[in-house]
Order: structure tokens, then C-alpha cells, then sequence
């Protein structure tokens, strides 16, 4: 048996060897597929530098710094919109090139905070391109007590990682407009008054940071609530209206300068600084830097705009109902205030200046009725103008949101928030 079985395998095998010598096979054989080169992806190493333009430099010195004095790049830059003559020492520029490339691929140029400029080489091709730079917006809450000023105010409540010196000033001026003609920060702000708002803070793809609008706010001033909530309507103008509609915005700036600080009062006499007499001072002075921008206080025709004396350079402005208000001792007048021109209320009419009778850079402002001066701290401003019947349930519905994020000052549960 076993011996029959030895032969019965030696059949097979020697079947299976001329078969295979003949190239027939009695089953199927499997197909195995050529093996397939894959192509990997070739990468492209490039190097990116960056440099500053220093103190008193043009953007053609950084380029030779960079080895780059050869190329048209400064041309081409200004050809895409750059202005050469509002770069200023800190801008950065950028450059990238391939690898083992002493000639630069491409170059950009900050050109503003949402826009960047790019000079790219393509072969021996240059081309220039607008790039956007995205900015995210988040709303944030601060809340506490306004002590001696509101930009101190805000100094003490927002942190540096939040938002900057710089940018804390601005937001201080901000609110200050917000409430421009409601308040008087130098006069009206008591010990226990506190402040709570909501901001748009503004970060960059870059990671830079800026303050953005203010949506809401609360001012808790000798236990009253001021609220103003800002709102759009169909034309996208945006404004400030109380909880009832009521525009913040009246006829006149509470005050038309930007200020450090109230030199003089108005008053009925007062020691002169420079005539060394007793006289009438019949308006307010507010000591700012040479040069600040003066705004027109309200709508009107300029009554004259030249020199008048004791008051330097003046601008007089006619308003509605027998107003007129009286700007002295600037430095320049505003472009194209004449006599017979009209302006609208914020206009930059002139700048502050220390011409005529004056001991030191300031504004001397005036509020006449019919003639006769009146304190403008003290004075009436009008009514604020109610929103329109039509806009007034989008408002409400606009204002419930941002009350609810916005709190009241005093509510210090809730720090800060995001959206």
C-alpha cells in the first residue's frame, strides 16, 4: 500500500512538471499587477526674513541692507499704492526666498491695518498683489469704579493682555464721545460713580490687537444710570440711543476739543495771566497740546474766520435760535472755513494754538445767546431726537441683547465676556 501511494505522488509531480514546462495549467491562474511607481510630492524649501525700517531710513535703504539695491521693488511698491511719505520707523517687511535664491521670491509691505502689499517673482517676472488681512471681532465686558478720570478708570480695569496702553487711551476717548453730550467728565464725576461697557476688541491673523467700537454702556453717576446703547439703521448709520430710543447726539458738544485739562472758568472776573488786570472772562479755556483738532460744537455758518485781537486767530460760528459760539487763540484755521462757509457739528474747523492774548497753548471756546455769553458747562443742549416709529421694535429687540451682556455698573459677578 504504501509503496502504491509513493507512485501515485510521483505521477502527480511528474505531471505537474510537464504542464508547467508547457506553459497549460488545469486551474486558473491568479493576475498579479505590475508593481506602481508613486510620485512623491516635491517640496519647495523656502526661507523668510524680515526686517524694520529704522528711524529716518527709506524703504530703499532696507532693501540694499537686504542686498536688494539692484531691483525696482521701491517703483513697484509705490506704482501698487504704497506711500513712501506715511511709512513710518517700525514697519516691518518681509521677504521670502527659495532655497539656494539670493533674489528674493516675494516681498511685502504692511500697507495698512487690513491690508498688505506683495511684490512676487515669477521666472524674471515681477507682479504686485493686494492682500487682505483678516481681523476677528469679539465683544468684552469691563466693569469699575471711575475714581479721578475715566482713562485711569480704564486703566485699572483692562488688563495689558487685553488691551494695550495705546488702546486703552483711545477706548477712554471713545466713551468720552459716547457721552459727549451728556457729561462733563471734569465736573460731574463724584467718588462711588463706576463705569460697565461692552467693546469690540479686535485681533489680527497676525495677532495684533486693537479696540473696536463700543456696542453698550452703562455710567452709574450719583445713582443715576446713563445707558447707551448703539444701533444701526437701514442705511447703516450707526448711533447712541437710551433705553427709550432717545438719541444721545444734541444740538451742541458738551465740549469741542479734546483736553488735558479747564485753565480757566467761565467768570464774571478773573485775574488776567497776561494783562495782570481784573476782567470778565466770558467763555471756558481747555489747555490742550499745540495742534489738537478743534470741532465745531453744532450745525452752522461761519461768521468769520481771521484774526480779531485779544483772541488771536478766531473762528465764529451762527447757529439755529440765535446762538453763536466763538473758538480763540488758534493755531490754524481748519481747511476751507471761511466767512459764509457751512459745517456740521464734530467738524475739525481749526487746531489749538497760543495766538493773541494767551500765556499758553488752549483753546478759549464761547457759547453766546442772543448776544449774551453764557457758561457753556452749564448751558441746556436740547433734546436728543427719538428713533423713528418703524425702527423702534428692531431697537427694542437690539437693546434687550445688549442689556443682557451688558449688566449694570456694579455688577461685579461678570468680568469679562466673549461672543
Amino acid at each position: 500500500m504504501r509503496r502504491i501511494r509513493f507512485c501515485l505522488a510521483l505521477v502527480v509531480l511528474l505531471a505537474a512538471a510537464v504542464l508547467a514546462l508547457s506553459g497549460r495549467w488545469p486551474w486558473r491562474r491568479l493576475e498579479v499587477a505590475a508593481p506602481v511607481a508613486l510620485s512623491a510630492p516635491v517640496r519647495v524649501l523656502t526661507h523668510e526674513t524680515s526686517d524694520t525700517l529704522r528711524g529716518g531710513e527709506t524703504l530703499g535703504d532696507v532693501f540694499e541692507r537686504q542686498g536688494l539695491a539692484s531691483l525696482e521693488l521701491v517703483r513697484l511698491f509705490e506704482q501698487a499704492g504704497l506711500d513712501p511719505r506715511r511709512l513710518r520707523a517700525g514697519l516691518v517687511i518681509q521677504f521670502r526666498r527659495l532655497a539656494g535664491e539670493e533674489v528674493p521670491s516675494q516681498v511685502t509691505v504692511r500697507n495698512g491695518p487690513k491690508e498688505r502689499l506683495a511684490v512676487k517673482r515669477v521666472a524674471n517676472a515681477w507682479s504686485t498683489e493686494r492682500q487682505a488681512v483678516a481681523w476677528r471681532t469679539e465683544v468684552v465686558r469691563f466693569e469699575g469704579p471711575i475714581g479721578r478720570s475715566l482713562y485711569d478708570a480704564l486703566d485699572a480695569s483692562i488688563p495689558d493682555e487685553v488691551l494695550d496702553a495705546d488702546n486703552r487711551v483711545r477706548l477712554a476717548w471713545d466713551l468720552a464721545d459716547v457721552y459727549a453730550w451728556s457729561i462733563d467728565f471734569n465736573r460731574d464725576i463724584q467718588p462711588g460713580d463706576r463705569f460697565a461697557l461692552l467693546m469690540e476688541r479686535e485681533i489680527s491673523e497676525e495677532g495684533e490687537v486693537r479696540c473696536g467700537g463700543i456696542v453698550g454702556a452703562d455710567l452709574l453717576v450719583s445713582g443715576k444710570h446713563l445707558y447707551a446703547y448703539r444701533f444701526e439703521d437701514e442705511a447703516g448709520s450707526a448711533r447712541y440711543y437710551d433705553a427709550g430710543g432717545i438719541s444721545l447726539r444734541r444740538a451742541f458738544l458738551r465740549v469741542p476739543v479734546e483736553f488735558r485739562r479747564i485753565s480757566s472758568s467761565f467768570s464774571r472776573s478773573r485775574f488776567h495771566p497776561v494783562l495782570g488786570i481784573w476782567r470778565k472772562h466770558e467763555g471756558t479755556d481747555y489747555a490742550a497740546a499745540s495742534g489738537t483738532p478743534v470741532m465745531a460744537a453744532g450745525d452752522g455758518t461761519v461768521l468769520r474766520a481771521g484774526w480779531a485781537g485779544g483772541y488771536g486767530n478766531l473762528i465764529e460760528i451762527r447757529h439755529r435760535n440765535g446762538i453763536t459760539t466763538r473758538y480763540g487763540h488758534l493755531r490754524a484755521f481748519g481747511r476751507g472755513v471761511r466767512a459764509g462757509s457751512r459745517v456740521v457739528q464734530g467738524d475739525i474747523i481749526g487746531y489749538v494754538g497760543a495766538t493773541g492774548l494767551a500765556s499758553g497753548a488752549h483753546l478759549h471756546y464761547e457759547f453766546r445767546v442772543n448776544g449774551v455769553a453764557r457758561d457753556s458747562r452749564r448751558v441746556a443742549l436740547g433734546g436728543g431726537e427719538p428713533l423713528p416709529a418703524a425702527f423702534l421694535p428692531l431697537f427694542q429687540r437690539a437693546r434687550d441683547r445688549l442689556a443682557s451682556a451688558l449688566g449694570e455698573a456694579g455688577q461685579l459677578s461678570v468680568a469679562v465676556k466673549a461672543e
